[in-house]
């Protein structure tokens, strides 16, 4: 950490509060201050309402007068916006220009308005009639071989566009289908699937009111998902321990003041979240969270010898776990000065960690990013998974393990289908029901994609929402193999670096936005999301749409099907637009465990919970049990340690959404009016020479021999493990390789990238 008297970038005050209001403001005032856009934000993630496009965290069923955030008020203000990216804009300007502006500046030109197509004569966006751009991307789509193109999705469609637009990759012949899912915790649903028989989280709501202790892992919950804060104080009030291991000090985790409590607001009183917060190095966890379950079993061994009360939950590892004695043997013989050199604390901060963990009986393990995107990612959830199976804590009340997901919908979407893996999907379902035999080879994931379009095996790329060439690795070479593909489509609400990276024939369509009404033939509709409980609620968009000319993104999807296959009376395209419900009746066909009476129970306050067998007990694993797993190292990293090689965290600012951006203000970590910084130790700033505000060079250091450079970054002070380094994403995508990912489910490993700098 830094030494006591450095300065470095901070913010002195808590999350939430005055600064978050400000923050609010500043979007509000810049993009709108009409009364329609303060009705929509009142209604936001309450039942019966619309549903934030931000965040996948709970709504729940006892809201608070206001059920948003700083970053959810932004998503909706960025949406609702007054501002218009129309056909004359695009007139004036060809995408070869476009591409030299800023993320921030191609998305604050306003919604879409217009379906457009590419003229490659003049290097332009040209708008077109709807009827023609299906008809045209049906007849490429039709003259290409099926397997030889790539359909993607983001996290904010609904449940019932996700599930037309699978139907329609495998009525049209593949399972390439590739989510963002792939690019943040994809590696949760590989390991919990294979670990406790279940791909998501076992903690529900009530959960928060009956633990006893949280701990936290490489999830920034101030930036990522403020509301669960209003539940961490909660907890905090009634005496759970919160133990947090990140490489950054959040803030949302060390200190919250509450917007919506006077008493907080005008006091400035705020609430201590963490009463332990360890800065691990990046990469580390499978080390530290070693060491704390070492601390456990030696308590519980002397437990045991003294005749007292077990640590371990005995009855539990016998009877509901498989491959513990193993675990426990690693464990034994693992030194602890081996652990305190990977994960860069001490043993006695892992054994306070582990005390806390031993002596409360129920607790919930929360994580996030931080432990997913590295090359041993599974292993880093094995790991937590392994502390709380050691004492019982999953499949009871007050206990469990919860990945915090990132976009409103990304786990939703997995639910209904989006998947490359056929064993996930009740296919034979799927076949009865439409009367046609889907694909069953295995389609390709995000990365599987990019490696295919680079070698030119994919000739066509339908994006459902998203910026997937700004958010994947390898960007530059990504850019230049985009090209070479014959089609590209992309449908969104705002022009983004992806829609000027085009194939030979390229489409941008325009939908709405999940705030604004959705008229169609049947009246007005509802869409459906899934949070990161899974817990399933109800949309309904009431805002007037921002131009005439949109369509909703299940009837474009619709569409583009309905102009692609070949016709079948069981694919009624034109009657599930009309009536969305009708949608819902086939998800509740497909899958009647989850989704029985979906229509009834569509807006049940706090949502309907679709069930978790591992909650049960009851573990769908090979061995039918609980897996323990045994790593083969304590680094997460995918190479090792040398002279002058750092670990680099690619982060999300305070002004951010994923890629978009909505300003240049990192608030609560006290950088403002820039991305292109170089987060660094004091301590490694003068070891490598450095000065505060020079400009560096960050170059790749994955030891395969190609050189992937990122300039014009300052060198600026920051609370960091020595060694760690860190700087904004998507702008550090670069550094990426497409081959440095999770060893089992292939999400890039974007929290400890190894990089050289350059002066």
């Amino acid at each position: 950490m830094a030494t006591d008297g450095e300065e470095t970038a901070h913010y002195d005050g808590p999350a939430g509060g005055w600064g978050s209001l400000r923050g609010i403001s500043r979007i509000f005032g810049d993009e709108s201050d009409r009364p329609s856009v303060v009705e929509t934000l009142a209604r936001q993630n309450k039942p019966g309402g619309f549903m934030c496009v931000s965040c996948a965290w709970t709504k729940p069923a006892d809201h608070h007068r206001l059920e948003f955030c700083e970053n959810g008020a932004k998503a909706t203000l960025w949406e609702l916006t007054p501002r218009r990216c129309t056909p004359e804009f695009f007139a004036e300007h060809t995408i070869a220009e476009l591409r030299n502006w800023t993320d921030h500046d191609l998305e604050h030109q306003g919604r879409l308005t217009h379906p457009m197509r590419l003229d490659s004569a003049s290097g332009k966006y040209v708008p077109c009639e709807w009827d023609d751009a299906f008809a045209a991307i049906g007849a490429e789509l039709r003259a290409l071989d099926p397997k030889a193109t790539v359909f993607y999705t983001s996290g904010r469609a609904s449940l019932e566009t996700a599930y037309l637009f699978a139907l329609f990759a495998r009525v049209y012949g593949h399972n390439n289908l590739p989510d963002c899912s792939n690019m943040c915790h994809e590696t949760t649903s590989v390991a919990l699937k294979k670990l406790i028989g279940a791909g998501v989280g076992t903690v529900v709501l009530e959960d928060f009111s009956k633990c006893d202790a949280i701990f936290f892992f490489g999830q920034n919950t101030g930036q990522n998902s403020p509301r669960f804060l209003h539940t961490l104080q909660e907890c905090v009030k009634r005496g759970v321990k919160i133990v947090t291991f990140n490489p950054i000090r959040e803030k949302g985790l060390e200190r919250f003041v509450n917007p919506q409590n006077p008493a907080q607001m005008l006091t400035g009183s705020s609430t201590e979240i963490s009463c332990q917060y360890h800065q691990v190095r990046a990469g580390g966890d499978i080390a530290g969270l070693l060491g704390m379950c070492k601390h456990v079993l030696a308590a519980d061994d002397v437990a045991k010898a003294e005749g007292r009360r077990r640590v371990l939950d005995v009855d539990f590892i016998q009877h509901h776990t498989a491959g513990f004695e193993e675990f426990a043997k690693k464990i034994r013989n693992t030194a602890w000065q081996e652990i305190e050199a990977e994960c860069g604390l001490s043993r006695s901060q892992l054994e306070a960690a582990a005390q806390v963990y031993a002596g409360a009986d129920r607790v919930i393990g929360i994580y996030g990013m931080g432990l997913t995107q590295h090359v041993h990612g599974f292993d880093n959830i094995g790991l937590l998974l392994n502390l709380l199976l050691m004492k019982g804590n999953i499949g009871r009340e007050g206990a469990g393990i919860s990945p915090i997901r990132g976009h409103s919908n990304v786990q939703g979407q997995r639910t209904v289908g989006i998947s490359e893996k056929p064993e996930l999907v009740p296919l034979d379902r799927i076949a009865a029901l439409f009367g046609f035999d889907p694909p069953r080879d295995k389609g390709v994931n995000t990365v599987e994609a990019c490696e295919g379009i680079r070698a030119g095996r994919f000739k066509a790329f339908i994006g459902l929402g998203g910026n997937f060439v700004r958010a994947i690795p390898e960007r530059d070479a990504m850019e230049q193999a985009w090209t070479k593909m014959r089609l590209t489509v992309q449908i969104a609400t705002k022009l983004n670096r992806s829609h000027l990276v085009n194939g030979e024939i390229a489409y941008l369509l325009p939908c709405l936005g999940r705030s604004e009404e959705d008229l169609q033939a049947g009246g007005p509709q509802a869409v459906s999301i899934e949070d990161s409980l899974s817990c399933i609620h109800g949309s309904v968009g009431k805002h007037k749409a921002a131009s005439e000319h949109l369509k909703s993104e299940a009837a474009i999807v619709a569409g583009l099907a309905k102009a692609t296959v070949a016709p079948n009376p069981r694919l009624q395209w034109d009657e599930w637009t009309a009536d969305y419900a009708r949608i819902r009746d086939l998800i509740e066909q497909t899958y009647p465990g989850m989704f029985h009476e979906f229509n009834q129970r569509l807006f049940t306050p706090g949502g309907f919970y679709k069930g978790n067998s591992a909650r049960e007990r009851i573990w769908k694993t090979k061995s039918g049990k609980a897996e323990f797993t045994t790593p083969k190292q304590l680094s997460a990293m995918g190479v090792g340690d040398a002279p002058g090689r750092y670990r680099l965290i690619t982060l999300r600012s305070n002004d951010q959404f994923n890629t978009t951006i909505y300003g240049y203000s990192d608030r609560m970590r006290g950088i403002e009016g820039t991305r292109d910084v170089l987060l660094m130790n004091p301590v490694d700033i003068r070891h490598a020479g450095l000065k505060e505000g020079q400009i560096a060079s960050l170059i790749s250091d994955a030891e395969d021999g190609i050189e992937r450079q990122i300039s014009g970054l300052t060198v600026t002070p920051f609370d960091l493990p020595e060694g760690c380094i860190a700087g904004y994403y998507p702008e550090l995508n670069g550094l990426l390789p497409l081959w440095y990912h999770d060893q089992e489910s292939m999400t890039p490993a974007g929290k400890a990238i190894p990089v050289r700098i350059r002066p």
